[in-house]
């Protein structure tokens, strides 16, 4: 996974670009520390499609969501170029 952004502690990373059934893909990652360890949520693009989280509330969820929906096209160039620092 590559590094993307850090925001209010979450730190968002990144797959490469990816490819199932013909489609190709990246897999989205968030990390939040709490007291136990942390919170996550994965999803893919295209469609923030959510696979697993736990510990974001549903709001955050959207949030999130809506912050990979806006970053799509950026995160997605970075996934073709294998990651931020090699854009």
């Amino acid at each position: 996974m590559y590094y993307y952004s850090t925001v209010n502690n979450i730190v968002t990373t990144h797959s490469a670009l990816l490819e199932k059934d013909g489609f190709d893909y990246v897999k989205v990652h968030y990390e939040r520390p709490n007291q136990d360890g942390f919170d996550f949520l994965d999803l893919t693009l295209p469609g923030e499609i959510v696979h697993k989280s736990f510990g974001f509330s549903e709001d955050e969820i959207l949030q999130l969501k809506k912050y990979a929906k806006n970053n799509s096209s950026l995160i997605w160039d970075f996934a073709q170029k294998g990651g931020g620092e090699n854009a």
